[in-house]
Formats: structure tokens, sequence, C-alpha cells
């Protein structure tokens, strides 16, 4: 039995002639067609943006993330909403710097395993990094740095919902 969730997905830049094939991924795991209404992106010059909201069962958000990750001209985040039955999940991704996820509880906030926090610990105490720098990548700071010029860059975009045909 699977549940649905919701989410966002957040196109931050894309050139032109990949939007399409942004389009046809996300289709692919929503199984349903989309069309996001693409916009200019002032942040960099040639490039696209979009926002699309979604529902869809619990790991679409990790689906469309595998689906867009690796391609070197596109930055993006995805959203997934808890459920009663799942935490929720974050996903971003920059050319630079790859993927990053995170479980999100309740209210938005990043939850970080406890393994992850033990192994941040162990390698600031080797001298192999600085405990606040783990903690920081643990967080996705670097990624949130890269992206927030162009989240500001879309502030006041309209977003689509699009319900999961299941």
């Amino acid at each position: 039995m699977s549940s649905a969730t919701r989410g966002v997905l957040y196109v931050h830049s894309a050139p032109a002639a990949l939007c399409p094939h942004v389009e046809w991924a996300t289709s692919g795991v929503l199984g349903a067609s989309v069309a996001f209404d693409w916009s200019s992106q002032p942040a960099q010059t040639a490039t696209q943006r979009a926002e699309f909201s979604w529902t869809g069962d619990i790991g679409t958000a990790s689906g469309v993330a595998s689906a867009l990750r690796g391609w070197d001209q596109l930055r993006f985040e995805i959203t997934e909403e808890p459920t009663a039955r799942s935490e929720g999940a974050r996903f971003s991704y920059t050319p630079s710097l790859g993927i990053f996820h995170a479980v999100t509880g309740l209210h938005g906030d990043v939850m970080i395993p406890e393994d992850r926090l033990k192994a941040a610990v162990v390698k600031a105490a080797l001298g192999e990094t600085t405990l606040p720098r783990e903690i920081d990548k643990l967080l996705g700071k670097p990624w949130d740095d890269e992206l927030e010029t162009f989240r500001h860059a879309g502030d006041g975009a309209a977003v689509r919902w699009l319900h999961h045909v299941g």
C-alpha cells in the first residue's frame, strides 16, 4: 500500500535546450505528462527556471532527483513533505557539488542521523576537517550557498500543481 505525499521541484537554472528533457524525465517519474511554466533566470544568462508542485507516492522526490542528477548544466532542488508513514526529504543538485540529500522533519528541519554525526566528530578529531565544516556539509550549507542567488532570482514565480495519476 502506497501513501501519497506532495512536494515542489525547483529548477533553478537550465539551458533552454535542456528544458524539454527535464520535463520528460519528471513526467517519467510522475507517470503523467507535465509542462512547466519556464521563465528567464536572471541569475545566469541564457538559462530558464521553473517551479512545479507535485503529488505522488512516497519516494517520488528521490525518483525525480535520480532522473535529473548528473546533468552538468542543471541546478535544482526537490522537496517531499513528510507523511504519517514517512519523513520528508530534500534533494539539492549543482554541477560543481553534485547531489545532496537530507531527511526532513515535520517542520522542514534537516534531521542528521546519529552515525553521520559520529563520523563527522571522528573526521574532525583526526584533523581531516573541522567539526563546523562537517556540520555545514551535513546540513547542506555548500548547496544552499551556491543556490541562494538562483532562489532569490525566482521570488514571485508562479507554481503549478500536478496530481499523480495512478
